[in-house]
């Protein structure tokens, strides 16, 4: 079979050989990739998540390669694992993919998997999944992962008095989406192909951290033995998220505009680096956050900046315009 083939050209049993050899074997899995389930040993407490990446509202095939994408799709499932204080320990992958998909990208795409199992989340890997065909190019991912005897960490928990804080980075996966839709557009406002040597070190940067996240994965069981209260991933924006487990903890979040960075309101309106959002009790803070607010009682807003409520912008929604 030359280079250029397609999955069209092969057969679903061809295809999933070719993913299974590249997206190496979880510690956890008693049995991986074969049968018609995976079996995957654990404490007793299973965390599961599932995010679907679509072409068009979710990435675009002229700024993604097939390794980014496995990365991203990977990433941040893992991410919302951390955030339950669970250490991830699979992932199950759905590929609904056009006929005329090149098979180096899905190739591509099971090395980005991988990597980002290996680089972020050692141990955890691909255990099993599905394909099939589609006009759109979709990936699925469900990740498990154990809590290893303790209790999960839900975002109903934070309470009145203890501190808020964050692990990771804030607006600069937002920034480089702001970077492609503004440079990589041609005239008709269609994507096309990043060129890394018209962009400065941040833009580049920053480009990358929209293409590859790099979540602090390990932070999140960190923080629950440290006594987490309340955690989330930060997957649509700050201040939509700080906005979801305010609510859902029956409280309002007063966040420090000085504690967000250089540009507050990008750092409110971004979500895609999957940072860490949690609360604490006085004096429990881990390693790896630093603080950015306090939890205050119920307000009229559930979000506050600097003690004001928030009105701006607060961050992704997928049923919002995502074309323009």
């Amino acid at each position: 079979m030359h280079e250029g083939s397609t999955v069209g050209e092969l057969s679903e049993r061809e295809i999933l050989a070719r993913i299974a050899a590249r997206t190496g074997r979880a510690a956890a899995a008693e049995v991986g990739v074969g049968d018609d389930a995976a079996v995957i040993a654990s404490s007793g407490r299973i965390v599961a998540t599932t995010d679907t990446l679509v072409d068009g509202p979710d990435f675009r095939t002229a700024w993604t390669s097939g390794y980014d994408l496995g990365w991203k799709a990977a990433a941040v499932n893992l991410a919302d694992v951390a955030a339950m204080g669970a250490r991830p320990t699979a992932l199950l992958v759905a590929l609904a993919m056009p006929n005329h998909t090149a098979v180096a990208f899905v190739e591509a795409l099971a090395d980005g998997l991988r990597e980002a199992c290996e680089g972020l989340a050692p141990g955890c890997a691909v255990v099993g999944g599905d394909l099939t065909q589609s006009p759109t190019l979709t990936v699925a991912v469900t990740a498990l992962g154990d809590t290893e005897g303790r209790d999960a960490v839900l975002r109903s928990g934070a309470e009145v008095g203890e501190v808020v804080a964050i692990a990771g980075e804030m607006g600069v996966s937002a920034r480089g989406l702001d970077v492609l839709f503004a440079r990589f557009r041609d005239a008709d406002g269609d994507p096309v192909p990043v060129r890394p040597d018209e962009l400065d070190a941040d833009e580049l940067r920053a480009v990358e951290m929209q293409l590859r996240p790099q979540p602090p994965i390990g932070l999140g069981p960190v923080a629950a033995m440290m006594g987490a209260t309340a955690m989330m991933d930060v997957s649509d924006g700050l201040g939509l998220d700080a906005t979801r487990l305010a609510n859902a903890s029956g409280v309002s979040v007063d966040l420090d505009a000085a504690a967000l960075g250089a540009d507050p309101a990008l750092a409110l309106r971004g979500g895609e680096d999957h940072a860490l959002l949690a609360t604490f009790r006085e004096g429990a803070l881990p390693p790896g956050f630093r603080a950015i607010g306090r939890v205050v009682p119920e307000h009229a807003a559930p979000l506050l900046v600097d003690g004001s409520p928030y009105a701006g912008p607060l961050g992704w929604d997928p049923y919002r315009d995502w074309s323009a």
